[in-house]
């Protein structure tokens, strides 16, 4: 698979299969679990049972997606520290923000510092920090 060079208008990652097949298919399990138990004239233990599974489900895909998403998230929070000591000798500032951390590891090391510190300095959001990246350094593996 080729890898296109990654820059701020393309790093979202999407996997149709998960973001738009299992989300269209949650949501039509909603709808017809909802629409079967007011529609049944039978008792309501198997309409509520499904409705229940359905719910069940959607409720265990967001929360998988959100548990990988938190690994990761930590996972970028000790590379970027890491990355910032071996720059600068420091830790990272503690006033950063996760969001902001995370967007900063699109930055080259060249603009790296200087970045934490207009983030810090400006109280800059994830977007605006990714915007001023001049040199992306593609993250061709976020979850």
């Amino acid at each position: 698979m080729k890898k296109v060079k990654q820059q701020y208008s393309n790093h979202r990652h999407l996997v149709p299969l998960y973001h738009y097949l299992t989300f269209a298919a949650m949501a039509a399990l909603v709808v017809g679990s909802v629409l079967y138990f007011f529609n049944t004239d039978s008792s309501f233990l198997l309409p509520s049972l499904i409705v229940l599974l359905v719910l069940t489900l959607i409720s265990v895909s967001f929360h998988n997606r959100s548990f990988a998403l938190k690994a990761q998230d930590r996972a970028i929070r000790a590379e970027e520290n890491l990355r910032y000591f071996i720059l600068t000798g420091q830790r990272l500032n503690q006033n950063l923000s996760l969001n902001q951390i995370i967007a900063l590891r699109f930055a080259s090391d060249e603009e790296f510092v200087s970045l934490v510190a207009m983030a810090v300095e400006q109280n800059l959001k994830p977007n605006e920090i990714k915007k001023l990246v001049k040199n992306w350094r593609p993250d061709y593996h976020r979850a």
